[in-house]
């Protein structure tokens, strides 16, 4: 696998109002636009999606009015529910304990916004934004972290796309007790493994379209839900092989930016994009490149842009 380079941005956006937010998001319209579904673009679909994030989401509602005021789109509001949109798949190992969450996200580098915002729509929240202001991972004031993996299945159903659940724990929790309260009712419109940290306790779930939310033995996950995993499963995912090494491993950066953690199939969806280790409780985040790393935090979040090197050498 030959290395390549990506950009990866820090911003700012504060409540969403000043138009920092909708700068950003605008540019990356066109690519958004493309993950709604057909459904989701008639009055009716975008009726149901509004509903739905009204039921589950209610505190934020007012977020919603204003980001969507801000984007000025006609299928903006609908697209910022993200309770229309088209599946998407991918790897990702992660490990939660000792208040800190470990992640490797595995994806297409073209496909990964690559953005780490800094947000005050509710709460103060940091973490890797994805789909407008969906979240892959991240932490609040409170010293709560969160994290996804794809659980490994290819079911879809009515639901959220797991980013914005991420978004609305973080926003209105302070515990894993309370966010794996909210989880129970929400419903998921694919599996996803969601692992949680704070000072306390870290915890690992399985939640999905087809099943009720279900712990998991311990607070890893790569990318199944339950066992036997199919043999071709197995040899697509590895997700057991990464399971298994990262028990093994702990919260150890290193072998996070080692095979078989450390993932370079980028063709097809499986490369590692980022590593980042949450410390909640400090309010510190550090991501990590093979040869670089970037830490922010709360107390001193710092706006710029960072091109780094991606992939394995040799």
């Amino acid at each position: 696998m030959s290395q390549q380079q990506k950009t990866f941005r820090a911003i700012e956006v504060g409540d969403g109002s000043d138009g920092r937010w909708a700068t950003h998001t605008q540019a990356l319209w066109p690519l958004a636009e493309g993950w709604m579904t057909e459904e989701s673009r008639t009055l009716e679909g975008a009726d149901r999606a509004r509903k739905l994030f009204e039921a589950h989401m209610p505190e934020l509602v007012p977020v919603l009015d204003r980001l969507a005021g801000q984007l000025d789109r006609p299928e903006g509001e609908t697209f910022l529910t993200l309770a229309a949109l088209r599946p998407f798949f991918s790897g990702c190992t992660q490990i939660g304990g000792r208040g800190t969450l470990l992640r490797n996200y595995d994806f297409s580098p073209d496909e990964c916004e690559g953005t780490i915002v800094s947000s005050h729509f509710l709460r103060p929240v940091i973490g890797m934004q994805d789909a407008a202001w969906g979240l892959l991972d991240g932490m609040n004031d409170a010293g709560l972290a969160v994290s996804l993996t794809f659980g490994g299945r290819f079911v879809h159903g009515p639901g959220f796309a797991i980013l914005i659940v991420l978004r609305y724990l973080l926003e209105t929790c302070n515990t894993v007790d309370e966010a794996v309260g909210r989880l129970r009712s929400i419903p998921i419109a694919i599996p996803q493994n969601v692992t949680l940290v704070d000072s306390e306790q870290a915890v690992t779930v399985f939640v999905g379209p087809d099943i009720s939310m279900t712990g998991a033995a311990d607070a890893c996950a790569a990318n199944h839900q339950h066992l036997p995993v199919p043999d071709e499963q197995e040899q697509f995912f590895r997700t057991q092989e990464r399971l298994k090494a990262i028990r093994a491993a702990g919260t150890d950066v290193a072998a996070m930016l080692k095979p078989p953690l450390y993932q370079s199939a980028y063709d097809e969806g499986l490369g590692t994009v980022y590593t980042a280790r949450y410390r909640p409780s400090e309010g510190r985040v550090t991501y990590y490149w093979p040869g670089e790393s970037w830490e922010q935090s709360f107390d001193g979040f710092a706006p710029g842009s960072r091109t780094v090197t991606i992939g394995q050498a040799g």
